[in-house]
């Protein structure tokens, strides 16, 4: 009997921290918006073929904001208390902004989706849109009435409901019959439908995966790049004249690493009462310090992109010698090292959403199989897809609906091809291949240029050492007590995301910039309230100018309406 390729998809769920840690306000909606349509859909997907599998990757950050937006829902629908989010509290009867320019901001924000996808798929999304579109200058917003808003608001988040909630369920598709001067009522019943997905997240991933049908892996708390809290010259392994920053080093950051791959475990522990197995590394970054450090902590495996496999191996071997979709392992290390298929994983995140679903799922499958002929006599290849699980599926019609129903029945009934999941992989004992040294890199690429060697990147580093220094200093004079220190400490850990260095730069559209470079010196500075000193006049200043335009491709980090 033929043997069966195994095929693992990934999908990597992940976004940075919104909240101020000082007001408690979100400032932008991204991560309740993409747990409505995103985490949402991709469960039911799973719920609803028996024989699918994939491995979900959430990082910590991103599990907290999901239980606190469950619970801040919850204690408004019950007691009246503020939701914290100025999106959100659109579906509340909390009175809307007066003063231009956040009425002209709101506006603005609930206009953020995808127009052919989100906006013009509804007509009375479209409709309402156009008006509010001709209003929205600081001249015109004064003609706003909050009717309109409020219209604009419900049909906002009607829009960015996933596609199988909209399907299912009657309130959603009565509001959409409507299609304008709804009231409080009604929006607090689309509300109460928003509490009802944002609290069955967890829970569903953790059902999927107690039944088998799903692995939850996590990534370091606060989404860092780990080989460059490590040594600022792993950005060179790769590109041997990348410009650094004016600082030489992440002060400490080989104990900052090691913090937050614990409290990952620690907090991933929590949430899901059991402890993850693997590990997608911040932004698949890994270098041999990251990959000795997630194998101290005991995880099984650990994946990144072909793309870093192919650098390491460069040096050694010829290409086409290179043993692909096959497990590795570094010397002295329990731990397994997987590296993803690039050109399959880009075709879901990049290519396959101008197809016709349907089509797109039976040429992915054709295209695995053909794989699976190719290896059908090595019985240790495995083939792992793996890419952002979000932000691509808006540029899909009807949120990649039919391709992900359409993919997983093919794949789970094709005879050469097997969902299984890494850990279930790694149960067959497979033989893995010895991997001297990883060239330090991300799944953009292989190189970490996305995230330094740009003079706005670098200068980002270079706030982030001051206040680490700043960080170092206050806590050995002792001047916080234990708890104030545990607070700062977390919020260093939200300001070493590998979030706000990926959006400085010239290439990424300019409005998602200046929201990434505002919210990133913010944190900062509220890191310097919570050691009690007055930020930086350098805090004021922005990080990233110059001409944007479309997001370059490479990597499916595709982080679309800035989510």
């Amino acid at each position: 009997m033929t043997s069966r390729l195994p095929v693992v998809l990934m999908w990597h769920m992940h976004q940075p921290q919104y909240r101020d840690a000082l007001t408690g306000e979100y400032v932008l909606p991204w991560t309740y918006l993409h747990a409505l349509k995103d985490y949402s859909d991709m469960a039911a997907h799973l719920e609803e073929n028996p024989a699918a599998r994939a491995v979900v990757n959430f990082t910590p950050v991103l599990l907290e904001q999901l239980l606190e937006y469950a619970s801040r829902v919850d204690q408004h629908l019950r007691g009246g208390t503020p939701v914290r989010d100025r999106v959100l509290a659109t579906l509340t009867e909390a009175p809307l902004p007066t003063a231009t320019e956040a009425r002209l901001e709101l506006v603005k924000a609930l206009l953020r989706a995808h127009r052919a996808h989100l906006i013009e798929r509804f007509e009375g999304f479209a409709e309402v849109a156009r008006l509010a579109e001709s209003l929205a200058s600081p001249e015109r917003i004064a003609w706003a009435s909050d009717q309109m808003i409020w219209d604009l608001a419900t049909w906002y988040h009607l829009a960015w409901l996933g596609e199988t909630v909209r399907r299912g369920d009657v309130r959603a598709q009565d509001l959409i019959r409507q299609g304008h001067g709804y009231a409080p009522a009604q929006r607090r019943k689309l509300l109460g439908l928003v509490a009802e997905v944002l609290n069955g997240i967890v829970p569903r991933y953790r059902a999927l995966a107690l039944a088998g049908r799903v692995e939850l892996s996590v990534t370091p708390y606060g989404h860092p790049i780990l080989p460059l809290l490590f040594d600022f010259g792993a950005a060179r392994e790769s590109q041997p004249g990348a410009a650094l920053p004016r600082h030489a080093e992440y002060a400490g950051g080989d104990d900052r690493a090691s913090w937050h791959m614990a409290e990952a475990i620690r907090l991933f522990t929590a949430t899901f009462g059991f402890a993850p197995a693997g590990c997608w590394p911040s932004e698949g970054a890994v270098s041999d310090a990251t990959l000795a450090l997630i194998d101290r902590f005991g995880l099984r495996w650990a994946a990144t992109s072909s793309n870093v496999l192919q650098n390491s191996v460069a040096a050694i071997q010829p290409d086409d010698l290179v043993r692909r979709d096959a497990p590795y392992r570094m010397p002295g290390q329990q731990l397994t090292c997987f590296f993803r298929h690039d050109g399959l994983s880009d075709a879901i995140g990049f290519e396959y959403s101008s197809w016709h679903g349907d089509d797109a799922a039976v040429h992915f499958a054709g295209e695995i199989a053909r794989l699976a002929e190719h290896y059908q006599h090595d019985p240790d290849r495995v083939l792992l897809i793996a890419l952002d699980g979000e932000n691509a599926w808006e540029h899909y019609p009807f949120n990649g609906y039919y391709f992900l129903r359409g993919m997983y029945a093919a794949l789970a009934a094709h005879p050469r091809i097997e969902l299984t999941t890494l850990s279930g992989y790694l149960e067959r004992s497979p033989q893995a291949v010895p991997l001297p040294h990883v060239v330090a890199g991300s799944w953009v690429h292989g190189s970490l240029a996305t995230w330094m060697g740009d003079p706005a990147k670098n200068a980002g580093w270079d706030l982030l050492c001051d206040a680490k220094l700043a960080f170092d200093r206050v806590v050995v004079e002792g001047a916080l007590d234990e708890a104030q220190v545990a607070a700062a400490e977390r919020q260093l850990a939200l300001c070493e995301s590998s979030d706000w260095f990926w959006w400085f730069g010239d290439y990424n559209p300019e409005d998602a910039v200046a929201q990434f470079d505002r919210l990133y010196r913010r944190q900062l500075a509220n890191l310097y309230r919570l050691l009690k000193l007055e930020p930086p006049a350098t805090l004021q200043q922005p990080l990233s100018t110059g001409h944007h335009g479309a997001p370059e491709h490479g990597g499916t980090m595709r982080r679309a309406n800035a989510g």
